[in-house]
């Protein structure tokens, strides 16, 4: 599998493996785990997708008990997490309101829960999960400037930004923001043209997108929209003897800006197959086939 470069220290398997649903596996042991990520591992998925809210954060956790056990796992993967969402839950649930918190303060004890939680001493990509409409950018910048000079943090990079987002933080740092990543999919097309994918692709930052089988109603939605765009999918499928999801995916990576697709599952099987959107074969038509499909109407 190709690695992409986010910047000189940090390369990433082309495919992440995301562990939003951990927790919600009815198997959370040591073995359902290492068995996750072992899979991963047969077909050169090394990156690993977490943030501290997953499982009522929980799921950070659940991935430490697996590297406590099996030691060897850590220096085979690159652990990407999130922070600043503050939830009624957990660790937070005196909380009065769902808010976000990008204080130095916070982002400092969120990385020390994140690294004692996953028993690691090293966070390979932090985000900030969501845009906080009270960020002090100067003090946000300055502690996530401060983690990588720690070496707690090797790079650092946003979730859900706009350009207006990302430059405001970016002109408080001295470390540059490697990736953004998003909610992009056949379902959610805007980025392509709201000028979120053209924003990162001047800047050379590769995005990673969350959701890129649209959190499975690509699969399970009586609309007609959405069975048109299955329907694009299968005839493209059937033609190179594949699966939808693995068409879908391969629209993506098909893209010049190198998009990194965050693939959550707790199937096994499925995620031995995660890798197969890399023999589909996606020319320019048959993107924008897809591309029709989505919009549900042809390209002016």
């Amino acid at each position: 599998m190709q690695r992409i470069a986010l910047s000189k220290d940090l390369e990433l398997s082309q495919i992440i493996y995301g562990m939003w649903r951990l927790g919600d596996d009815q198997d959370t042991s040591t073995a359902a785990v290492q068995a996750k990520i072992e899979a991963c591992l047969e077909q050169g998925i090394t990156s690993l997708d977490q943030a501290d809210i997953y499982g009522d954060y929980g799921a950070e956790t659940i991935l430490g008990k697996c590297f406590s056990a099996a030691t060897h796992l850590r220096d085979k993967v690159e652990i990407i997490t999130k922070c600043d969402i503050v939830a009624p839950v957990g660790r937070y649930q005196s909380a009065r309101v769902k808010h976000y918190d990008t204080s130095a303060a916070h982002i400092n004890y969120s990385v020390e829960c994140s690294l004692t939680q996953m028993h690691i001493e090293h966070i390979d990509c932090l985000l900030i999960h969501r845009p906080d409409p009270l960020m002090d950018h100067e003090e946000t910048g300055r502690a996530l400037d401060e983690l990588v000079t720690s070496g707690k943090v090797g790079s650092v990079g946003v979730s859900n930004f706009k350009p207006h987002d990302w430059t405001l933080l970016q002109s408080a740092m001295n470390s540059k923001l490697v990736t953004n990543q998003i909610e992009l999919s056949v379902i959610e097309t805007s980025p392509f043209n709201n000028g979120d994918l053209a924003f990162l692709q001047e800047n050379k930052i590769k995005p990673m997108a969350w959701s890129p089988l649209g959190g499975g109603s690509l699969f399970n939605s009586n609309d007609e929209k959405s069975k048109a765009i299955f329907n694009c999918l299968s005839n493209i499928a059937n033609e190179q003897s594949t699966t939808a999801d693995a068409v879908a995916i391969a629209w993506l990576l098909k893209h010049p800006s190198n998009i990194l697709p965050v693939m959550g599952t707790n199937n096994l099987s499925r995620i031995k197959s995660l890798s197969s959107a890399l023999n589909v074969n996606i020319d320019r038509q048959a993107w924008f086939e897809i591309y029709t499909a989505a919009l549900g109407h042809e390209v002016a």
